[in-house]
């Protein structure tokens, strides 16, 4: 399952390429004897019995995490067999270190977003509004007639028209051709469209279209964002609505998602988490992108459907919570059982393995990967767990056999290309299935 991925931001809509090797560290037994099996499960009183011990691990892997490897504080949330069996926050929440972290911080969710997005166009594929297997030229007539970028270079580009039309599954599934790293000319052309400068996603989407793709429609997995901007607009032409309205009124209202949004209310941005980045001699920073320079505001001028979301644990957990009991929540239902079971299977089963640049111990579904070969992964636990992260190292996992949804909160941009997920996010996953694990 999850590796970090790009966001719907300016500087990380291109696909990162995996970090070899999986780091996996427990804390020290004396930080783990520190924290009290109270305060290490931070569990309501229902939950299913788990040892203190088990729990004490990963309440000290996650205190570790924010005093000595680089991060300002975290938010876990842990839910198995119908109850929530660990809930905690670690170290703080703003780089002065002066505001602890709350288990209720609001963190900029980037790529997670695009679960939520997934979720909208599938309510009115149910309604019959739309197919997957539409091309998208029906509600979006400016992509008929796509070329591909068959050679030459951005100024002087060689173009073919593609033989095939994109599809709205295709968008879904990273495989609608769009140009990625990987074709550096192809790539510059993309970046030249300036997208994030759109006033709004019908602009977006009429820039992206002029852009050549870099692979034939169908035939290839390139993880990229623009994409999911593409699906975001189809629902605002199906719907008759804003993107963000439908998310809102569709989506967030009736799961009760409180505290989530494209943009934080003034009265509620001081629970936002300051994102950090490291400077090249190792020092803890603000990042001095737009989400961290200007917290609670919109990403970018439209409401991103691939990374443009504000949420906390607790309520991301409600949506996991819908998807892991077939599209319905407390009696709310969003998705038929039906249509969930398709988010979680492997949808590029047609493409040769691997079938992402991420590993070849994964597939990916509907709006996130789904986990083929934990072993290959790392991983402890079952075959087809469901999830994805975001660009700041948020991450959720959500496994149907086990019954288990994972959610860690932090909010560090890694260097470079890296992502995080060797160092907190395989460890934390672990730790979660040993705790659970009789």
């Amino acid at each position: 399952m999850v590796e970090f991925h790009a966001s719907g931001s300016r500087v990380l809509t291109r696909f990162f390429p995996l970090l070899c090797g999986i780091v996996l560290g427990l804390a020290s037994a004396a930080v783990a004897a520190s924290s009290s099996p109270a305060n290490a499960a931070g569990a309501g009183a229902d939950s299913p019995r788990i040892p203190a011990e088990r729990l004490q691990r990963l309440d000290g892997f996650l205190e570790h995490a924010t005093d000595a490897q680089g991060y300002l504080g975290a938010v876990s949330l842990v839910w198995k067999d119908g109850a929530i069996v660990q809930s905690q926050a670690y170290g703080n929440r703003d780089l002065a270190r002066s505001s602890p972290m709350r288990k209720d911080s609001i963190f900029r969710i980037y790529s997670m977003t695009k679960t939520v997005t997934t979720v909208a166009a599938l309510m009115l594929m149910e309604e019959g509004k739309l197919s997957l297997d539409d091309p998208v030229e029906k509600y979006l007539p400016e992509f008929a007639g796509m070329q591909i970028f068959a050679g030459g270079s951005a100024d002087k580009p060689d173009l073919r028209p593609a033989t095939a039309k994109i599809t709205l599954r295709q968008l879904l599934t990273h495989t609608a051709g769009f140009a990625t790293a990987g074709n550096e000319e192809a790539t510059k052309l993309l970046e030249r469209a300036d997208l994030h400068g759109s006033a709004d996603l019908a602009e977006f989407s009429k820039r992206l279209s002029k852009v050549p793709l870099a692979v034939e429609p169908g035939t290839r997995f390139r993880y990229d964002g623009t994409q999911m901007e593409v699906v975001a607009r189809i629902v605002e032409v199906v719907s008759g609505q804003r993107f963000d309205d439908f998310v809102q009124q569709r989506i967030l209202a009736p799961l009760r998602m409180e505290d989530t949004g494209f943009s934080i209310p003034p009265a509620k941005r001081d629970r936002i988490v300051d994102i950090t980045a490291m400077d090249a001699d190792g020092k803890l920073r603000l990042d001095q992108g737009p989400s961290a320079l200007h917290p609670g505001e919109m990403l970018n001028p439209y409401p991103s459907g691939a990374g443009g979301l504000y949420s906390t644990a607790a309520d991301f957990m409600r949506l996991c919570r819908m998807l892991l009991d077939g599209g319905t929540l407390e009696g709310v239902a969003i998705l038929d059982r039906k249509t969930v079971e398709q988010m979680m299977v492997n949808q590029l089963t047609f493409l040769e393995r691997p079938v992402t640049q991420f590993s070849d111990a994964e597939g990916f579904g509907l709006g996130g990967s789904v986990l083929l070969d934990p072993a290959g992964k790392g991983r402890l636990g079952s075959a087809g767990q469901f999830g994805w992260s975001g660009a700041a190292s948020t991450y959720f996992s959500i496994d149907p056999r086990e019954r288990t949804i994972s959610i860690l909160l932090l909010q560090h941009l890694p260097n470079g290309a890296a992502n995080d997920l060797p160092r907190i996010g395989t460890p934390f996953y672990n730790l979660i299935h040993q705790a659970l694990t009789p």
